[in-house]
């Protein structure tokens, strides 16, 4: 979603009592007011421009895993939807699977979100080819569910996202085109959308712990990925906003630590 270079275009343009989305950096607001992901991602600090394997990265909007050394093809993954617990204000995290956006402009990719918007836990499932906005799914997702999601290039610059709840028994698969894609990463990641009106990243929500499993880039264990990347998020002192535990073949797990 958010890309290396700290592309932060001004995105949002609040009008008195209505939320327009506008993105560059990775965000967008529905009618209702909510932030929604989509992006590139933002390095940041003397670790930003670090590359390969166990190469250690830091950014203001995601973490994760990342293959950064190839041309790829597909990435899929499955989560546990995690609970959001709220507390003070609105608060917004992103758990999704995507190629691209790491170092190119465009991220083609799909998940799930817990937000926190007036004191009050939201779930629910989406798509993005950024830099268009994202687009919400319909269907009821809550804490607890199974969620597994993938995507795949298929030629001819299409993106097949697919995504599925097993728990409430709904599954959707979503082609789009995307011209100009490089296709030069392929990642698993916990976002905070950006940005606020004013171009900062928005606070996290507290997650606790998502547990990723049999992640994979073109058909193999993403641990097992050349030119991996593990992404840290932290907030604008440099701060952990949360910790990521070591990758064992496709299966790793994320900590929520602050909302920064």
């Amino acid at each position: 979603m958010l890309r290396r270079w700290c592309i932060l275009l001004a995105m949002l343009a609040l009008t008195v009592g209505t939320a327009v989305a506008a993105s560059s950096a990775s965000a967008a607001t529905t009618s209702a007011g909510r932030l929604v992901p989509g992006g590139t991602v933002h390095l940041v600090g003397a670790r930003a421009q670090a590359r390969g394997i166990s190469n250690q990265a830091n950014s203001t909007n995601w973490s994760g895993y990342a293959a950064t050394t190839g041309t790829y093809t597909s990435v899929s993954a499955s989560w546990t939807q995690p609970t959001g617990t709220c507390s003070g204000g609105d608060q917004y995290a992103a758990f999704w699977v995507g190629l691209d956006g790491y170092g190119s402009s465009t991220v083609e990719q799909t998940g799930s979100d817990v937000d926190c918007v007036a004191g009050t836990a939201q779930y629910y499932a989406w798509y993005e080819m950024y830099p268009s906005t994202s687009v919400n799914y319909a269907d009821t997702v809550q804490a607890g569910d199974h969620i597994t999601a993938s995507v795949t290039y298929t030629g001819n610059d299409e993106f097949s996202l697919a995504i599925a709840d097993t728990t409430q028994g709904w599954s959707h698969t979503t082609t789009k085109s995307q011209a100009g894609a490089a296709r030069s990463s392929a990642e698993v990641i916990v976002e905070a959308p950006c940005c606020t009106a004013h171009g900062a990243t928005v606070s996290l929500t507290n997650f606790d712990t998502v547990s990723f499993t049999s992640s994979a880039a073109d058909g193999s264990a993403l641990g097992s990925a050349a030119g991996l990347a593990q992404i840290t998020m932290v907030d604008g002192s440099g701060g952990a906003k949360d910790s990521i535990s070591p990758i064992s073949g496709g299966n790793f797990s994320v900590s929520w630590v602050s909302s920064g």
